[in-house]
């Protein structure tokens, strides 16, 4: 099993991860274990986390939603993925 998740940090950022155990990750970036980048934003908060059958694929959609800005990674987290069909810079700017 896999997970994908977003935390919110204290700044408003997003920080986007994979793991195998959701619960021990989630505490490991509340005690400033996570990563450098959460430690320096702590307290974080748990956004969004999705699991897969296979950690490959939690891995693939982290690559994928760290390149997504704040603006879809937040309209991802409200929505879902039917809020973020078709949502490009390209698509946007051509509206």
């Amino acid at each position: 099993m896999g997970y994908v998740y977003i935390l919110r940090c204290s700044d408003g950022t997003f920080y986007v991860g994979s793991t195998r155990d959701l619960d021990r990750r989630i505490i490991q970036h509340q005690q400033g274990m996570g990563s450098a980048y959460t430690k320096r934003r702590l307290p974080i908060e748990l956004a969004w986390s999705e699991g897969f059958s296979r950690i490959d694929e939690a891995f693939a959609w982290e690559k994928r939603l760290q390149g997504w800005s704040h603006a879809k990674r937040q309209a991802f987290i409200d929505g879902g993925l039917d809020a973020v069909v078709g949502w490009s810079a390209r698509t946007r700017a051509a509206q």
